[in-house]
């Protein structure tokens, strides 16, 4: 069954949903691969937990269809489709996290039963995947704001160096961060340096001056110093590690961050090095080896494309992510373009994935046409 371009319906309301969860008997939850789909599973497992409904938590990063592995009452899909889901959350452009918090308040017995650590979480989940974080959610959450940027270690320069949250001149290497904040005298002057950079990259494009304001004034709390970088971290443990994402989502303790050194450098390297191209509509990155696609996808659709729609493709695999209001349906144009060359896709209206056999070359030229 075909997963992509699947027409959007309203979302249940909040209660509805909560409803269906407390008269099941079992829940299968199928996140995708970033720190949205964790965090949103991680969201509802807890309420769960509280409930003591039994459930079964699986990330499946796309283009994998997320079918039934085992039987359930009801099966849940979170910022991805499933081909069998009693419920999608998340891919009508709210982000899952944020639907999903509701329903934890609605599951909950009162508003103070749910966890304070699960509001961050919620804050966390959007911020991983470049989008806004809900107001709601900020007032449950109530967090503060605090002069810097949104790393997730001690050291400022180290996490900057590593953040998947922008791509400047320095990322990726701490020796350049380190010399790039020499002498500046607080946090305050290390924020406004960073978007002085990124505003004078030559490479890079007027959408970055708005991505990285995500990185700025970042809200205290979490694991992991701020809660923007507990976003990173969890989006990176989502691609890399899904089960140590789920374990962080949940609150456990983990050593974690050399997975988020190693990712953040491959995807900071493919972005500089990547051979690209202008289309109408659509800018495309060509890497070598096993680029992070989905990261690298997103820091060029933020950081270096001047068209809506950006793809990026590797050795056997892709990434296409799309700008909010693009008119693209980019699930659709993945599956397309993968079937194309007897390949996998599938997607959401705004991010798809792909495996084929083929030369990355030919998967671009079946992309361009169905864009």
């Amino acid at each position: 069954m075909s997963t992509a371009g699947t027409p959007q319906t309203d979302t249940p309301a909040a209660s509805d949903i909560a409803a269906r969860l407390r008269e099941a008997g079992f829940v299968r939850l199928v996140a995708a691969g970033t720190g949205d789909g964790v965090a949103a599973a991680g969201l509802l497992a807890d309420a769960m937990d509280r409930q003591r409904v039994a459930y079964q938590t699986s990330v499946v990063p796309l283009p994998d269809a997320g079918g039934r592995a085992t039987s359930a009452d009801l099966t849940v899909a979170l910022d991805r489709p499933a081909t069998d889901a009693d419920l999608t959350l998340g891919t009508d452009g709210h982000p899952a996290s944020v639907v999903t918090f509701a329903v934890a308040r609605e599951l909950a017995s009162d508003e103070a039963a749910l966890p304070e650590t699960m509001a961050v979480l919620a804050l966390a989940g959007p911020l991983g995947v470049g989008r806004e974080p809900d107001e709601r959610v900020l007032a449950a959450a109530d967090t503060e704001r605090r002069p810097g940027v949104a790393v997730p270690v001690a050291d400022t320069a180290a996490g900057l160096a590593h953040s998947t949250l922008v791509h400047a001149p320095f990322s990726g290497s701490v020796p350049d961060t380190r010399e790039r904040l020499a002498g500046l005298p607080d946090d305050r002057a290390i924020a406004s340096a960073v978007a002085l950079a990124v505003a004078g990259d030559e490479a890079g494009v007027p959408r970055g001056a708005e991505a990285v304001e995500q990185l700025l004034r970042p809200h205290a709390g979490g694991p992991f110093e701020t809660v923007g970088g507990y976003a990173d971290v969890l989006d990176t443990l989502a691609r890399e590690q899904p089960g140590h994402a789920v374990a962080a989502a949940l609150g456990a303790e983990l050593s974690v961050l050399d997975i988020w050194r190693d990712h953040a450098r491959r995807a900071h390297t493919a972005v500089r090095e990547a051979r690209t191209g202008r289309y109408d509509g659509l800018f495309v990155a060509r890497c070598d080896g096993q680029a992070p696609v989905g990261t690298v996808a997103r820091l060029v659709r933020d950081y270096r494309s001047p068209e809506p729609v950006v793809l990026v493709v590797a050795d056997g695999e892709a990434a296409m992510l799309a700008v909010p209001d693009a008119s693209a349906d980019v699930g659709a144009a993945v599956e397309t373009a993968a079937r194309a060359v007897d390949g996998e896709g599938a997607g959401t209206r705004l991010r798809g994935r792909a495996r084929f056999d083929t030369e990355p070359s030919a998967f671009v030229l079946e992309a361009r046409e169905a864009v």
